[in-house]
């Protein structure tokens, strides 16, 4: 007998994604990097190809508030997970958002 022990990943539904929470995930240098490398992939990456020199504990933090912010999905494929920039969703409820959070910043004179 197969026992799981896995428990199913939160994620909000489109509608439940709320500007403050976003904004959140999104304040922390760490996390906006995740989402960096996200965004310039257009494939969903395993959370062990995003490098940070952080600790793991402290990266499954990161992609836990990430995920529960509604700017990520994560889905278990085999013994990963495999994580996914929710664009479509982000961009539906805040046009233009992460366009401009993602866009480099001017330099200063």
């Amino acid at each position: 007998m197969k026992v799981q022990h896995a428990t199913a990943l939160h994620h909000p539904e489109r509608d439940e994604i709320q500007l403050p929470a976003v904004l959140h995930a999104l304040s922390d240098p760490q996390r906006l990097q995740i989402v960096r490398e996200l965004a310039s992939d257009p494939e969903p990456r395993p959370c062990g190809s995003i490098e940070l020199p952080v600790t793991k504990s402290t990266m499954t933090h990161h992609f836990r508030v990430l995920r529960e912010a509604g700017v990520i999905r994560q889905e278990r494929r085999g013994t990963s997970k495999l994580t996914f920039l929710r664009r479509d969703d982000l961009e539906a409820r805040f046009p233009g958002l992460l366009d401009a959070v993602l866009s480099p910043s001017p330099t200063a004179p």
